[in-house]
């Protein structure tokens, strides 16, 4: 959406009621609840020495968390709808980060692969699902004994019938929480903390420095706090770490220049679709020594963030059109990171060592794994 008062509109709207320091410290109590459903279904495989995947572990608590804080309802509660959702929202994924071959040619309006005509149906999947909220919820709000449930929904549908929310119509509020909030929410943070646990898995010495840090400030059987975050240098370190080497967004969003502009004695020309190559600016042996290597410690001491000032490290992107769900995410995958490894010892299925995971991506909008992540859980 190009910059218009509708853009800063919902701009507004998501930073001051679900993104705003007070609005996420009034939830903390969900996502600690949240975080300990996760290490209770981990504890479970670990009495029995079952392996668990990690990306559907992280998959099924993120949505949980954001279906609760949009919805007062919980996705993920059904194993066959949370499989069903998960389905959906990584075929969406996929299809958009195929290379369209339609896209060189706009005015043809080609779909040779037919990516838009699949990308359609499961978009309407999800959208028929959204309806169903909408109208109950609508339904609920005619009532005269109804209470507001105060979640991100009853929200926006509250500031649609004020009249001051330009053009936040039913179809702008649906897209908004599908593509901004659902999809962008929980494809990010799954990725993230499977590739920080395979690095970890795959760097010793760095999961045994982690969990020495936890033990020693969080104290053996206590949940990792929101609170003891800042305390936590190195697991901060290890979550840059993990951004830098394994942006969600490899590319970021797709941009595009509002004007015509000479960069190094190249004009790019007015109107130019831009994709910034953020896993190659994490890589870059002329900014960071020894890029291809995990090595946290080029953090400690370093003021270096990702929150879109230091560009040598913008997985959220940066700027005006940085990502709003940068505040959110970093406390959950410190809160989900740390209570794992806090909680558990963890060794890798089939005697597959250290030296021999797999650790190839998969092409896609969002960088995955392209081999799930499967690891046992041994219970301190």
């Amino acid at each position: 959406m190009p910059v218009s008062t509708t853009w800063r509109n919902l701009r507004k709207i998501c930073n001051l009621h679900i993104f705003a320091t007070p609005k996420l410290d009034a939830n903390q109590y969900l996502r600690r609840s949240k975080v300990e459903q996760l290490l209770a279904g981990v504890r479970e495989s670990s009495l029995i020495g079952e392996a668990i995947e990690i990306r559907q572990a992280a998959f099924k608590t993120t949505l949980s968390l954001i279906s609760n804080t949009i919805f007062s309802i919980d996705l993920a509660d059904s194993t066959h709808a949370s499989e069903e959702f998960r389905e959906i929202v990584q075929g969406i994924m996929e299809e958009l980060g195929k290379p369209n071959f339609g896209d060189y040619f706009p005015i043809a309006n080609l779909d040779l692969q037919g990516i838009r005509r699949r990308v359609a149906i499961l978009f309407r999947k999800m959208m028929d699902l959204f309806d169903k909220m909408v109208d109950e919820r609508m339904e609920l709000r005619r009532m005269n004994d109804y209470i507001s449930t105060d979640d991100f929904l009853d929200i926006l549908l509250q500031l649609s019938h004020q009249g001051n929310s330009e053009k936040l119509d039913r179809n702008l509020i649906k897209h908004l929480i599908l593509v901004d909030l659902v999809i962008g929410a929980i494809e990010t943070t799954t990725s993230t903390l499977e590739w920080a646990m395979a690095e970890l898995l795959q760097n010793p010495k760095v999961l045994q420095e982690a969990r020495g840090e936890l033990k020693q400030i969080i104290g053996e059987g206590n949940l990792v706090e929101e609170s003891s975050i800042t305390c936590l240098p190195y697991l901060q370190a290890i979550v840059k770490e993990t951004m830098r080497l394994h942006p969600s967004f490899p590319l970021l969003l797709p941009r595009k220049a509002e004007a015509d502009i000479e960069i190094h004695s190249f004009v790019i020309p007015k109107g130019t679709q831009l994709l910034i190559n953020a896993w190659a600016i994490g890589r870059d042996p002329k900014f960071w020594e020894e890029p291809d290597l995990f090595r946290p410690e080029r953090f400690i001491r370093s003021e270096m963030d990702v929150k879109g000032r230091d560009f040598g490290l913008i997985p959220f992107g940066g700027g005006r059109r940085i990502c709003p769900g940068l505040p959110l995410a970093m406390r959950m995958l410190h809160l989900m990171l740390g209570g794992l490894i806090h909680s558990f010892d963890w060794k890798l299925e089939n005697n597959i060592t250290p030296e021999s995971l797999d650790m190839k991506d998969k092409y896609g909008l969002f960088l995955h794994k392209a081999q799930p992540l499967r690891i046992i859980p041994i219970s301190n």
